[in-house]
């Protein structure tokens, strides 16, 4: 049920096992040839083999976070491991290997299909975050309980359960077929065979009472979950508010939790009912209170964050329109100045024309970089304004915290005179032996003079102020971190990043615009050599190299037309070479006569001449 270790040493994946990989398995042909000199980068691959490599541990897959399908198959592996970062798979296969525990697979959500096929696996598990499970192969592996199979009842989606060649299912395979069926009532194949509805119907009929239990353990444990789901949340809510527990008696719970002197002096006759409960509820009532005005200064400071940033996309995207509108305005000049070019046989127009077109270029730079300073005056005043309004909400929270907690401190100072008054009164009748037989020893070694007792009094009343001016630095100091981090964040975000990404567009943008003006072929380029003769049929065929560097890196006017002529004499002068580009775009070449006397210049084996220049192949005209 598993893989034997070969006699070759066991393989690790490391760098070049992946790099071959992506290699094997990526594009062919011309793509192949780019993408293995240009090489690919791992964060873009989608699918990834790595099967019969005899691999024994799972590592150095985390670049691969754009991959949705894995296959792993028909190794050693030993242990689910290494998958956290591959957060897009949909598709995973690890069947054939020595795997025992199911694990490691808890970020991987997207997860469909998911084989572990032939494994030493014993139990279905740790697999809960997979709600989107289509598929699930186990099969051939050592699963013996029957509970693994009401563990899945937690997958609506799963449609195809292969469970085959395990000890749960061979001793009755009909009778777990139909267990399967009742139990799990949206699989529509088991072990890779149809269930149909009548398979299904009886099998609920053979185990009705049990499959309704189970829907009722089933549902008191959804809401079980959602209820503790729930009050996560809330605490969540509470923490971001800076106020969690405060809806609770655990304020007053942690001032006793830490003062042993405290719980003995409590055990004073009449205290503990008397002072205790009456000094707890009141605490419990200001507490309470600071509750509810944290809760709403929270939905202030939410909502101040959500304008902020609703007025941050709204400027971005205003601006955003502006500069395509100045784009696409840019373009249709562009498209225009072209047309008129590649129509020009004139020197000093061409030039003039050039020149309009880098004007407007610099225009367009001009315009985009003012609407990025625009943009940043906007955003920064937004911030501006952000910040003081946060920074108020803060301080008047704040002030209120300390405000209420004031009236903790005060409540507590209350607490402690009432405490000394009855700690001397329980001194005095221990002095005259008129305490209750009952009164435990750990508070008669209290009162053995006043000023152990005092000490008592004293300890248990700093604790407990302790406690309190604790809670306030705990929450002056988290809301004035959050509050100096996000505006921190945002000023590096929204100011510093932003603004350098957006000029390194418009940056690349211009360049890119100016490329193309020189990457034009125009009528100074337009001379061209014959390089080498031959002779088809009855045309002509000549190869020619453009004049023109420019011209070469030109992908739109790279295609060339030929045309056929009548038979000639082979030493006749050649003219009226025509050339026509891919697009909307023609390039008519000059008539000209060319030297033929250049036919026997060197062209290397890649047809190229001396200076390295493609050379095309044309069929030409005779002279007119």
């Amino acid at each position: 049920m598993s893989r034997l270790y070969d006699t070759v040493e066991p393989s690790v994946i490391d760098e070049e096992m992946l790099q071959k990989a992506v290699e094997e398995q990526g594009p062919k042909d011309e793509a192949g040839k780019i993408a293995k000199r240009e090489g690919i980068n791992f964060s873009d691959v989608l699918s990834l083999r790595l099967d019969f490599k005899n691999i024994l541990k799972i590592d150095n897959l985390w670049e691969f976070t754009s991959l949705t399908k894995l296959q792993l198959d028909n190794n050693i592996i030993e242990r689910i491991e290494g998958l956290d970062l591959l957060v897009n798979l949909v598709w995973l296969d690890l069947s054939f290997n020595n795997i025992e525990v199911i694990e490691g697979l808890s970020n991987l959500t997207k997860l469909k299909d998911l084989t572990l096929y032939n494994n030493r696996i014993s139990k279905i598990e740790n697999i809960e975050a997979l709600k989107q499970l289509h598929v699930f192969s186990i099969g051939n592996n050592e699963i013996k309980e029957i509970k693994d199979i009401l563990y899945l009842r937690q997958f609506p989606m799963l449609k195809t359960l292969n469970i085959a060649n395990n000890p749960v299912s061979r001793e009755d395979k009909d009778s777990f077929k139909q267990y399967v069926a009742a139990f799990l009532p949206n699989v529509e194949f088991l072990d890779y065979r149809l269930l149909d509805q009548q398979t299904k119907a009886a099998a609920y009929d053979k185990y009705q009472t049990q499959v309704e239990e189970q829907i009722d353990k089933d549902n008191k444990a959804r809401a079980a979950a959602e209820d503790q789901e729930r009050k996560l949340a809330e605490t969540q809510l509470h923490k971001e508010a800076y106020i969690e527990y405060l809806n609770t008696a655990k304020l007053f719970e942690d001032m006793y939790a830490d003062d042993p002197e405290g719980n003995k002096l409590n055990q004073i006759p009449g205290v503990d009912e008397m002072l205790v409960v009456t000094f707890k509820e009141k605490l419990m009532t200001v507490c309470h209170q600071l509750f509810e005005f944290g809760l709403q200064e929270y939905d202030k400071r939410k909502a101040e964050v959500d304008m902020f940033w609703e007025c941050v996309n709204e400027a971005k995207q205003e601006n955003k329109e502006m500069g395509m509108d100045a784009i696409n305005e840019f373009m249709k000049d562009k498209k225009r100045i072209f047309a008129e070019l590649v129509q020009m046989t004139d020197t000093k127009m061409v030039d003039n024309k050039l020149q309009e077109y880098n004007d407007e270029v610099t225009a367009l730079w001009d315009k985009l970089m003012g609407l990025e300073l625009q943009l940043v005056d906007q955003l920064e005043e937004i911030i501006k304004d952000f910040e003081r309004n946060m920074q108020d909400l803060v301080s008047v929270f704040l002030e209120s915290v300390q405000a209420y907690l004031t009236q903790a401190r005060d409540l507590e100072n209350m607490h402690n005179e009432k405490m000394i008054e009855s700690a001397t009164s329980a001194l005095e009748k221990a002095a005259k032996n008129e305490l209750d037989e009952d009164v435990p020893e750990e508070l008669k070694m209290l009162l053995v003079d006043k000023d152990t007792v005092m000490n008592a009094v004293t300890s248990s009343h700093d604790v407990h102020l302790l406690k309190i001016d604790n809670k306030e630095d705990d929450i002056v100091t988290r809301i004035n971190n959050w509050l100096k981090n996000m505006i921190e964040t945002i000023h590096v975000e929204q100011e510093i990043q932003r603004n350098r990404m957006r000029v390194t567009e418009i940056t690349h943008l211009i360049d890119h615009l100016r490329d193309e003006a020189d990457m034009l072929d125009v009528v100074q380029d337009r001379t061209s050599v014959v390089s080498k003769e031959s002779f088809k049929g009855g045309s002509r065929a000549v190869h020619f190299v453009s004049g023109s560097p420019s011209l070469q890196k030109n992908k739109t006017s790279s295609k060339l037309y030929t045309k056929t002529v009548a038979p000639h004499e082979e030493n006749a002068p050649l003219v009226g070479i025509t050339e026509v580009g891919e697009g909307d775009t023609t390039v008519k070449w000059e008539e000209q006569e060319v030297d033929h006397t250049l036919e026997n210049e060197e062209m290397n084996e890649d047809g190229k001449d001396e200076t390295g220049t493609n050379a095309e192949t044309l069929t030409t005209d005779r002279g007119h």
